[in-house]
Order: structure tokens, then sequence, then C-alpha cells
């Protein structure tokens, strides 16, 4: 190796000197000062007493306007149900499979019918209509406010930061935390839940407004200039409908953003739904009730999926204008439908409401006696998995290795001898970075071996600061290093750390297993055309499935408690890692495999060696999406035993304290984000370097 190229610059030999030096700094102090080991309750402030002085005087002043807001959409709402659910079930589905028909074709209208024919069958046809009628009420609401906000991102460039970042804080805000703040502005009942789904539905609209405007072709814009177009002239001619597909696809994303709501919306909207019925099966511990009325959002969601892409997809997208049917028949023979369904339910009430209000024939009890017997038979081998998991993979991550190493699980302590060698192991890893011309690799491999050995919980909170914002700054630079500093900061003063660091070390653990069960699962679908068609259907249901659901087969097979939280998050969250990582592995270009082919490697040497390097940006994002979703998913595994920042919101709502409610979630928005802009940043580089 040539001198050269062991070169660093000052500030990387800093890093790797100074890093290392801090942690180690820290854990000594730890031990004789508390105020380093742990942050000093006389320091916290009270941000939740704040936040609630706030809305005692914000609540009262706003009440006027939410009871007007809740009466007139109260209104629209009821009129909405009792509209869909007077119309007989075959006029509805085969007006909505004409529908299909014109976006996708006879193979979607087939959809159609047999979404709709398993809701009958189901016997929640009522219930469907009424999550319908939410959703339809909350999707026009966001996708205008979101349309507005991304306007105004899109005209006012120095806000647009910011607003990006409120965007953010929207996406990332766990709906639990303003559940109650919606309560008392707009009481109990369907419109608390029908305002908490419009909330979350927004930024899917807003940022594909601003996404669609600014990635309009500047020769457009030039030719609209030349020809003396004003600003609204040139929004309304040339830049509207060149973002075309950009708000089709926005709209698309409010819908299933909304419909994702409709579980958590049914908490305290208190009306017979689809929702409340997951959420009873959960009570009740009935894995065939709550995957019943579960299926039927996921049907929901893909037919609406599926029609709302297909209608705005471009027309060479899917053939020449002859072979797509007009909207004018289509429209007219769905009203005709429409029509006589109407006049038969007028000629004969009392039968057409039996068949809205059919129980159903399907039953999935004997999946619930199945599964029972099938935990009864191997509860020792669920045991077995579960210690594995707790004994070899949380608990090092929470008390460290100094602690979770024992005689016991490891066969082993961790005695001075034991940690000289561990040390020495760590050193010898650095050294070999180092001699990679890789300093900050070094030091990051000395770091995470002084927090592995401590664990997250002990860690002294100076060194966790001091090595979040280093991570930062070397993934994107001072900016994101000031940002994660005071989020940092911000976790401290409220006297959420513990709670915190705890959500993190539990979606260290939940990405760790996504990774590896959605990359070999990746993998094998890229590898073969006839497994990656099997396993779409499959990731289709469980990213569409409410997340409430995810929770029973890990309560029945697990019982309560973290692991249960564990595997929920991680079912949930395994899907962008199968399918990023087949994206990624499918787009290697043709020539390098072709190289590696000519060299001898094998097809396992050519997917370890060739696609996953090459591949890396692509898995990376995959990566983000994971932890994203694990983020999203840890205030509903809270209800089943984790001891997390979802339980301090669960906390918030049984005391009825809107501030330590807020607070919770101001700290869930701050870890998601700054998760993911380390690791957007640190995929930048990778996609640079390639």
């Amino acid at each position: 190796m040539k001198p050269a190229s062991l070169s660093f610059s000052a500030s990387a030999i800093l890093g790797m000197v100074a890093m290392p030096a801090l942690m180690l700094a820290c854990l000594a102090a730890a031990r004789a000062v508390p105020a380093i080991a742990a942050f000093p309750a006389g320091w916290v402030i009270p941000v939740p007493a704040a936040i609630n002085t706030v809305l005692g005087w914000l609540v009262p002043a706003l009440q006027p306007v939410t009871g007007l807001a809740s009466k007139v959409f109260g209104t629209l709402l009821d009129a909405l149900i009792v509209t869909l659910q007077f119309l007989p079930w075959p006029a509805v589905v085969l007006a909505v499979a004409l529908v299909g028909f014109k976006a996708g074709g006879a193979r979607l209208a087939a959809l159609v019918l047999a979404a709709g024919a398993y809701i009958v069958l189901a016997g929640f046809w009522r219930q469907s209509m009424v999550t319908l009628s939410l959703v339809l009420l909350s999707v026009p609401l966001s996708a205008l406010l979101g349309f507005l906000l991304g306007l105004g991102a899109f005209f006012l460039p120095r806000l647009r930061r910011g607003l990006e970042l409120v965007f953010d804080f929207m996406q990332t805000f766990p709906a639990f935390a303003y559940l109650l703040p919606l309560l008392l502005l707009f009481g109990f009942g369907p419109i608390a839940g029908l305002v908490a789904t419009a909330i979350y539905a927004i930024p899917p609209m807003a940022r594909c407004t601003l996404s669609g405007l600014v990635e309009v072709p500047r020769e457009r814009i030039e030719v609209a200039e030349m020809s003396g177009c004003s600003t609204w002239q040139r929004l309304v001619w040339v830049e509207l409908p060149s973002a075309r597909p950009m708000l089709a696809l926005g709209l698309n994303q409010t819908t299933m953003a909304a419909l994702s709501m409709v579980i958590t919306a049914s908490i305290v909207g208190g009306v017979d739904d689809i929702g409340w019925a997951v959420l009873s099966g959960l009570r009740q511990a009935d894995l065939g009730k709550s995957l019943l009325a579960g299926l039927v959002i996921v049907l929901v969601s893909v037919v609406i999926d599926r029609i709302t892409a297909g209608l705005f997809r471009p027309r060479s997208a899917v053939g020449s204008g002859k072979n797509r049917p007009r909207w004018q028949p289509i429209l007219l023979a769905a009203a005709a439908v429409i029509s006589l369904g109407l006049a038969a339910r007028l000629a004969a009430p009392d039968l057409l409401q039996g068949w809205n209000e059919t129980r159903g024939i399907v039953d999935l009890g004997m999946l619930n006696k199945a599964l029972l017997g099938f935990v009864a038979r191997y509860s020792d081998l669920l045991d077995a998995i579960k210690n594995a998991v707790l004994f070899y993979l949380v608990l090092p991550l929470r008390v460290g290795l100094a602690g979770a190493v024992l005689p016991m699980t490891w066969g082993f302590s961790m005695t001075p001898a034991v940690t000289a060698v561990y040390a020495a192991l760590a050193l010898l890893l650095a050294l070999r970075q180092m001699a990679k011309g890789r300093p900050s690799g070094a030091a990051a491999i000395l770091c995470l071996a002084a927090l592995l050995h401590t664990g997250f919980v002990a860690f002294p909170w100076p060194a966790a600061l001091a090595l979040a914002v280093w991570a930062a700054w070397r993934a994107a630079g001072p900016r994101l290093a000031l940002f994660t500093g005071l989020s940092l900061a911000f976790v401290l003063i409220t006297g959420l750390w513990i709670p915190f660091v705890k959500s993190l070390y539990l979606v260290i653990v939940a990405v760790a297993l996504c990774a590896l069960l959605g990359g070999f699962f990746g993998v094998l679908a890229a590898r073969s055309d006839r497994f990656s068609a099997l396993l779409r259907p499959i990731n289709d249901a469980l990213q569409t499935m409410p997340q409430f659901v995810f929770l029973i087969p890990a309560l029945m097979f697990f019982k309560v408690g973290e692991f249960a939280g564990l595997i929920a998050i991680a079912l949930y969250a395994v899907v962008p890692a199968i399918r990023y990582t087949e994206t990624g592995l499918r787009n290697v270009p043709p020539s390098l495999l072709e190289t590696a082919r000519q060299l001898g490697c094998t097809p396992v040497q050519s997917t370890l060696l060739v696609q996953v390097p090459t591949a890396r940006p692509a898995l990376l994002l995959g990566l983000n999406q994971v932890v994203m979703a694990a983020i999203t998913m840890l205030p509903i595994a809270a209800t089943v035993g984790t001891s997390e920042l979802g339980q301090q919101i669960y906390i918030a709502l049984g005391k009825a304290d809107a501030g330590l409610g807020i607070t919770a979630g101001l700290v869930f928005c701050l870890l998601a984000i700054n998760l993911d802009r380390i690791l957007r940043g640190v995929a930048g580089r990778l996609h640079s370097a390639q």
C-alpha cells in the first residue's frame, strides 16, 4: 500500500482520537459523578406542564369554532353513512366494478366483485360503509390542505425547508399523542376520528404537490414566460398539468394514509366501523374476527389503490385510446345501476335491508383453535426462540455485555480477562479500518464497542450526545449535527431520556431482524420471478394490513411482553426490506453480472460480491424505510407490554395528560427525523462514491 493512501485529514484524525477518548472519559467519570451517569432530575424542565397550560387557554378559545365544525361535518358524515348503507350492496359493488373496468380492465373489475363478495360474506357490509364514509369525507379535506401547503412551499422557497420539516413532524407524530387534544376540542365521537385521519393524511399530498411542481421541465416554464403568461396563468396552464402524475400519486397516497388510520381513529370515534371490529377482536384475543375485519381494510385499500392508479395513469401506459373505455358510457351505466338499486330498495325495503345487514357466513373460529393448538404443542420451541432473541440480542443492547453475559446463558461471564479480549478484538478491527484508510470507521468501531459493553440504558448521556452529533456530522454535515444536538438536548430536558433510549434499542433489534429476514427473502425474489410473484400479494397484504392486527398473532404465540411487541414491529416493517432488496439487486447492470460469471463466480458469490455492493444505496434506502416503519409501529406495540416512548403516550391517555402525550410525540418525531436524515446522508455518500 502506498503511503499516500494512509494520509488523513486533520478532522478525520481528530474524530478518530477524540471520540473514543471522550467515550472512555465519560465511562470512567460516570462511576464517580452521578450527573454524568444519569441526567440530573433538577435540570429537567416541566415541558408537559407548560403545554397543558397553553392548551388550557387555547382549547376554550377554539371550542366555539370546533363545535360548529363538529356539527357541520357530523351532519355530512351522517348523511353519507345513511346513503351508503341504504343502497343495496349489489348496486354499489357493480357500480364500483364499472369504474374499476374503466381504470384497469376486466381484471380489476373482477377484483372489485371478489372484494365486495368477501365483505358481504364476512358480514361487514354496514361497517365497511361507515369506514368508507369516513375516508370519503376526510380525503378531500386532506388533499385540499395538502395541495395548498405544497403550493405554499413551492411559491415560498425560503420557507420550503421549514415546511418540509413540518411535513416530517406531521407524518411521524404518533396519532395517539394528538387524540387527547382532539377529544378536548371536538369531544368523543366520529368527528375527532375524522380530524385525526385528515391530519395524518395531509403530508403525502403536500410532498407530492411540491415535488411535482419543482420537477416541471425548465423549457416548459420558459415557453410560458415567452408567451407572456402571468404567474397564475403559468401555474394553471403549464405547471399543474405537468405535475398531474405526481398530484395523482399524492391523492393515491393520501387515500392510503387515511385508510391506515381507521383503527386508531376508532378509539375516539365510537362508531361501529371496521376499525372498531378489529379493536374488539384485539380486546377478546380473537384472531379470526380481527383477521376478518382486517382483510376488509386490506381489500378496500387494494381496490382504491388500483382504481386511483389506473384512472390517472398516462394514456400511453395503458395502450391506445381505442382500447380504453370512454367515461360517458361508464358513468351512465354506473348511474343507472345505482338508480335501479335505489328503486329496488324503495320497492322492497325489508328484503334489501336484510341483504345489507347479513351476519356473514365466513367463520375463522377454526383458525383460532388451530393456532392455540399449535402454541400448546410447540410452546417449548416458541419459548426457545423468544429467549434466544431476548438473551442474545435485546438484553445486551439494554444492559450491555457487562450485564447480559452470564454463565447461565452464554456459558461464561465478562471477567477482566474476557473484557480484555473483547477490547483487543475491537482494537484489531479498528486497526484494520485504519489500514484500509478509514479513520472514521475505526473510531466508530471503538465507540460502538464501548456502547455495546455498557448498554444503551446505562451509557452516559454526554457520551451518547457526542456520539450522535458526530455521526450526524459525518453523515450529512454540520447542519444536521446541530439539529441532532438540539433534538437530544430537548429529550434530556423533558426527562424522557430513558424511554427514548429504550425505543432506540428496540428499533435497532427490530431493524436487525427485518434486515436479516427481508434481505434473505429479497435475494430469493430477485433470483426467481416465480418466487417474486408468490411473494408480491403477501407483501401487499402485510403493507395494507391494519397495524393493530399484527398484535394478535404476536400475542397468541408469545403472550404479553416486550418480545410480542418486537415481533409485531418486525412483521409490520419487514416489507420495505424485501422490496428494496429485490429492486436493488434486479437493477444491477447485467454487464457486471456477466463479467462476474466470466470470472468464474458462483451465483452466491455473484450475489454477495457484485450485486449487494453495487446495490448498497438502494439497500440503505430500504433500511431507512424499515426504520421509519418500525418507529411508526412503536406506539401500537406499547399496548402489549413494551416500556418505551409509546408507553408514555398510553400513560398520558390514561391520565388525560395532553402535555405528556404531545411531549412524547415530539420525541418520537425527533427520533424518526434524525435517523431518517442520517441514513439519507449515508446513502447519498454511497451513491456519489459509485
